[in-house]
């Protein structure tokens, strides 16, 4: 089995798993560290602890509780990969840490769980502008919620919180060329990032790192009109540590590279200029 680690953050961390173990092959004993959710992306598992058995599937979810022993088997196909999120204590009491809810085991494939976890593998995988720590709280959060029962409705943000959000995203902009993730923005709130996620969410209708993503390439799109700075110049200056993923980012939000945006730009000014000579 191969692990690894794409996210290490205070409140989570994401890992990838690839296994390619088989039905000849010896399980054997491991144990839970720490509360987590593992969606299972491809592949098939079985998984015993506490004296259950539970068959995973493609868009199952594998539940682990702290100091829990298991063992995982693949007496019918071989090979699987899983998504995993292991959760921080206070992330799990935010979230609702009832044990009942968290050594169920396992869950098997809900939609309302299957379309988070492909969120999540998109954000992994750089398709989607959704911050990977972001979509692990909210996979987590849709758990929590689908198999208690309970749906925990948003309260009406009261005014001094509307306008902690309003003046965080303002502070992500002000600062959207450096690397900043849901831990910094939660703390320039004041809140915990469970917390601060959902009334950020919810006041402005977009994730911070959504807010963030889209603050670099507006400031992109303006410095792409200068002629005098290049476009590699223009992705690391805006906040982008990878040309490739500026590129691919750009194109995503508007439809075109940002080497045609340019040239588009340069077109529009020059036009403009030739009808205001004209006049």
């Amino acid at each position: 089995m191969t692990r690894t680690t794409l996210l290490q953050r205070q409140s989570i961390s994401v890992s990838d798993f690839r296994c390619s173990a088989g039905p000849d092959d010896t399980p054997f004993v491991e144990q839970y560290r720490c509360h987590s959710v593992s969606y299972v992306r491809k592949g098939s598992f079985g998984c015993r602890c506490r004296g259950r058995c539970f068959e995973l599937v493609a868009g199952s979810i594998l539940v682990g509780y702290p100091g829990d022993e298991f063992v995982c088997t693949h007496d019918h196909v071989c090979g699987d990969e899983c998504l995993s999120f292991y959760l921080s204590p206070e992330l799990v009491q935010a979230i609702g840490d009832r044990t009942e809810v968290w050594r169920v085991g396992a869950a098997p494939p809900l939609p309302e769980l299957m379309v988070l976890g492909e969120l999540a593998q998109a954000a992994a995988e750089g398709r989607s502008d959704v911050g990977l720590d972001e979509v692990g709280q909210m996979f987590a959060s849709r758990f929590v919620e689908v198999v208690s029962g309970r749906h925990r409705a948003p309260a009406p943000a009261a005014a001094r919180d509307r306008r902690r959000a309003v003046e965080t995203a303002l502070w992500i902009d002000a600062h959207s060329h450096r690397a900043i993730d849901l831990e910094d923005a939660a703390a320039e709130a004041g809140l915990s990032p469970f917390h601060f996620l959902r009334l950020f969410s919810g006041v402005l209708g977009v994730t911070p790192h959504q807010y963030l993503v889209r603050s670099r390439l507006r400031h992109a799109a303006r410095l792409l009109a200068n002629p005098g700075i290049s476009i590699t110049d223009v992705a690391y200056d805006v906040g982008f540590g990878d040309l490739s993923n500026f590129v691919r980012t750009f194109h995503r939000a508007a439809g075109v590279s940002p080497r045609r945006f340019r040239q588009a730009s340069r077109g529009l000014r020059k036009n403009f200029q030739e009808r205001h000579a004209l006049n």
